[in-house]
């Protein structure tokens, strides 16, 4: 839309956690984009490199709030200034405020109706006084890409005809030149929150097990990661930790068969890519709100573990079962499934044999594993 449009509103998108809730909101601020002259979307500093991804949005603006994530941003007067100038420096005719169904939006309402923000909408459950001109009420157990798309629609945004709500990006980089061009499959095995990944010992197992299976195995990884990656790929598996920004790693995410990666931001930027997800979904916090959307996947991981909807950082029990507990014909499986056959030639098996399958009698479990 062009800037110029007076007859449209113009827009701010507010999400404020990580890359991932970012790329969820992506359906939402695309809904916001097609009835707006100009779309702004307001994040953490976390999610921002997230946002310059998403279709729709014509700039991105970082606040660092001092009430989102375990080490907040103080809080400050400059920081509030700043952030009340960005906004008002735009004119914004109108907000949508994405939180998830545990947070509140009224600290951020505040901030915006100070900006002169004319309108805004979002999820409350709780009172709102005059900060929301929309107070929206989120539908039961409904995943967060669809609550927020829920909201744009109840403010009188719709996705333009074609879009069918999946979760997107812009077209990624050709990045053959760091994978090569042989087909792979990629392993992610870091996660933000420490539960919600295998421990790097399972994953180098995995890993293993995916090269004797005949795939070739990608790792990737983030620069803090390098040495988790470089363990967890060993002999078996390419490793690109520190290789790819996040507009990089949706190429190489692009290109793989399959992804078999945590609830994490990676997941949900290889289902923007369209690529199909081996999700190893810790039930730390509940899969039907939080697991990959619009692409095909497999649920791996004990979704009925004592550890279920505790939103825990760390594994709270021993030997991390719920992730750990996930044998490797489980993840061979999930794979061809997901991708057919591999396609690769099979290392030694005298190499293997250093590395074999592991799990309860080596054979899938399918209580542990959904199919979408």
């Amino acid at each position: 839309m062009s800037d110029g449009d007076a007859s449209l509103p113009r827009t701010l998108v507010v999400r404020l956690d990580s890359a991932g809730d970012v790329l969820l909101a992506g359906p939402a601020v695309r809904a916001a984009a097609a009835g707006s002259a100009y779309t702004a979307l307001l994040c953490g500093p976390q999610g921002a490199d997230a946002g310059r991804l998403l279709p729709g949005v014509d700039d991105v603006l970082v606040y660092d709030a001092p009430w989102v994530g375990l080490d907040p941003a103080p809080v400050t007067r400059d920081a509030t200034r700043q952030v009340l100038d960005a906004v008002a420096a735009r004119r914004f005719d109108r907000a949508l405020i994405l939180v998830s169904y545990h947070q509140s939006p009224l600290p951020v309402a505040l901030l915006l109706k100070l900006a002169g923000v004319g309108w805004t909408a979002a999820d409350s459950e709780d009172y709102p006084g005059g900060l929301l001109d929309l107070r929206h009420h989120r539908a039961p157990r409904r995943h967060e890409a669809a609550a927020a798309l829920d909201l744009a629609r109840a403010a009188g945004f719709a996705l333009p005809p074609g879009d069918g709500g999946a979760l997107r990006v812009t077209a990624p980089p050709d990045t053959t030149g760091l994978t090569g061009p042989e087909p792979y499959v990629v392993v992610h095995p870091g996660a933000a929150v420490p539960a919600r990944a295998w421990s790097p010992e399972r994953a180098r197992r995995a890993v293993a097990a995916l090269a004797f299976d005949g795939h070739r195995v990608v790792v990737t990884g983030g620069p803090a990661e390098r040495g988790l990656t470089a363990l967890v790929a060993g002999r078996h598996g390419l490793d690109l930790g520190g290789a790819t920004d996040l507009r990089h790693l949706a190429g190489v995410l692009a290109g793989a068969r399959v992804a078999v990666v945590g609830n994490t931001g990676p997941g949900h930027l290889a289902a923007a890519v369209g690529t199909p997800v081996a999700s190893l979904f810790a039930p730390v916090v509940p899969a039907e709100r939080w697991g990959p959307y619009g692409v095909r996947h497999v649920l791996l991981g004990d979704q009925r573990e004592r550890c279920a909807d505790s939103r825990a950082r760390e594994c709270p029990l021993r030997g991390h079962p719920c992730l750990d507990g996930v044998g490797d014909a489980e993840v061979l499986a999930a794979v061809a499934m997901l991708a057919g056959p591999a396609t690769g030639d099979r290392p030694d098996p005298a190499d293997a044999l250093s590395h074999p399958p592991t799990g309860p009698g080596h054979a899938p479990e399918p209580e542990r594993g959904a199919t979408v």
